[in-house]
């Protein structure tokens, strides 16, 4: 089997659309300036070549239209990454992940499955192991758990590996932290390959690691592979929140002991005695917002704890990328907690629709921001959008052709060019002549509303029609001239074109 059959089959998802990306200038922070489209097609051996070849990058979309996949990864999106300590983090705590430089020098952390699974479990996963290595918040491929398949979503895709195979950038690391071959990586691929009652045993033997099981999971994750030597005094202030949770009677004694085992070495007494007399004067919080317990956090589970955060922890929802289909009207669909919602281009606008479409589609109302911080995240999520093509039919031009077509070859033609003053299409020598009162009169009993007179006649200009004089006779045989347009004749073929009515409400 060829290089690029093996790794289409590795990267199987959307059967009938992948996704492109055009990389443009890099900024001053690094990361490479991009545009990313969707393309409604299949993604094929020839394209993947093509990606191998250097030649055309190409991205997989994990998530099929029966909401499965066969892979899924953690995006870590940071561009002065240690990779070197990344991999031995996934080493030691033995996850199932292949490790990749992704084009901006970041991270890709695929995991590879033996069976379609539901997208919303393997995020589950993938979530957990985000935490576990220390990024929590991080982009998780698939995006969402769903995908609103009758409305043309198709999901996000990533970026493949080793575009350009003979001098990759974006190439997988062994477990000595070395580049692999792309031959190598596919064998990898074979041997990390898991079911899913495999991720459950991992997650069976990492929780038994595991401290502070009822208390925030940040804390639990950065103990979990063993005793800390840093930043041990951040970390007993944090501990000794939780212990006067726990231990309200013996906290002190706890958050001592604590000390002497979870530390290596453990702080000098004087130090612990400081942080005991703190927590003595005060009931403080947790510092959720500093590190290193914010690369950790998972507030989802935090507020679940016995011992986590209490009843007014921030409920932000976590907002994921922004695709956007070029119909008309647009659609927006965006990910909000992991549930795919859809948009209108006033919800997207308007921060009080857009809370009112939250409450409809995933039942949740998220907080209101500040109309600036809206604005900002808004143009965020725009820059980095991803775009959908639709066929021409589904944009306002491909509707109005449709009702052309209908109207210049219907029954109500002219039988004669005299006909044409009663809003009626004459064709003749290879062209449909008719006035535009009459075409804008059929279009408003077919209500489509949704083009102007300037723009239907710039439409006809750029069809290659334009507007002319006809001779006609009148009744007594007095010849005169009619202004109208003409358009070039239709084929038989296209006759057949469907009509669609337009309604221009979107229903949400």
């Amino acid at each position: 089997m060829s290089q690029s059959k093996k790794l289409l089959a590795a990267f199987a998802g959307a059967k009938n659309a992948h996704g492109t990306t055009t990389v443009g200038r890099t900024s001053r922070d690094g990361k490479a300036n991009s545009k990313s489209k969707i393309i409604r097609e299949p993604l094929t051996e020839a394209l993947v070549q093509a990606h191998i070849d250097g030649k055309q990058g190409v991205g997989a979309i994990p998530i099929n239209e029966e909401n499965k996949c066969r892979f899924g990864a953690i995006d870590v999106d940071v561009y002065d990454l240690n990779q070197k300590e990344l991999q031995d983090k996934i080493q030691k705590l033995q996850l199932p992940l292949l490790h990749c430089r992704s084009k901006s020098g970041g991270a890709h952390l695929y995991l590879f499955l033996k069976e379609w699974e539901q997208a919303a479990v393997v995020r589950e996963y993938l979530t957990e192991m985000s935490i576990m290595l220390g990024h929590s918040g991080v982009e998780i491929f698939p995006k969402q758990d769903t995908i609103i398949v009758e409305r043309g979503d198709v999901g996000n895709f990533i970026n493949m590996p080793y575009f350009d195979a003979e001098m990759p950038q974006r190439y997988c690391f062994d477990e000595k932290g070395e580049a692999m071959e792309l031959d190598e990586f596919l064998e990898a691929i074979d041997k990390k390959s898991v079911l899913l009652s495999d991720l459950e045993a991992i997650r069976s033997t990492t929780q038994t690691r595991k401290h502070f099981d009822d208390g925030p999971p940040c804390i639990r994750n950065i103990f979990s592979d063993g005793p800390q030597s840093e930043p041990r005094n951040k970390l007993l202030f944090f501990m000794g929140v939780y212990c006067k949770k726990k231990f309200p009677d013996t906290w002190q004694n706890a958050l001592e002991e604590y000390n002497r085992t979870l530390f290596s070495p453990p702080l000098p007494s004087t130090e612990v005695m400081t942080v005991i007399k703190q927590h003595e004067k005060k009931d403080w919080g947790y510092t959720c917002k500093d590190e290193p317990f914010k690369s950790y956090c998972d507030p989802s589970l935090c507020v679940l704890a016995k011992h986590g955060i209490s009843d007014d922890a921030p409920d932000a929802p976590q907002v994921g990328g922004l695709t956007i289909m070029l119909s008309e009207p647009r659609l927006y669909f965006m990910d909000v907690n992991g549930l795919r919602i859809q948009l209108s281009t006033e919800q997207l606008q308007n921060q009080t629709l857009w809370q009112r479409a939250c409450m409809e589609q995933c039942n949740f109302m998220p907080p209101t921001t500040k109309s600036n911080k809206w604005q900002q995240m808004v143009n965020s999520l725009m820059s980095q959008a991803t775009y959908i093509d639709v066929p021409e039919e589904e944009t306002y031009a491909g509707q109005f052709k449709s009702h052309l077509i209908s109207y210049c070859t219907s029954h109500i033609r002219a039988m004669a060019p005299e006909e044409i003053e009663m809003g009626k299409p004459w064709t003749d020598d290879g062209v449909t002549k008719f006035k535009i009162e009459g075409l804008l009169e059929y279009l408003h009993h077919r209500r489509f509303t949704a083009l102007g007179r300037a723009q239907i006649i710039q439409i006809i200009r750029d069809m290659g029609g334009d507007n002319v004089s006809q001779n006609i006779v009148k009744r007594g045989g007095k010849r005169t001239k009619v202004r109208c347009w003409w358009v070039p004749a239709f084929d038989e073929d296209e006759v057949e074109l469907p009509v669609q009515e337009i309604d221009n409400d979107i229903p949400f």
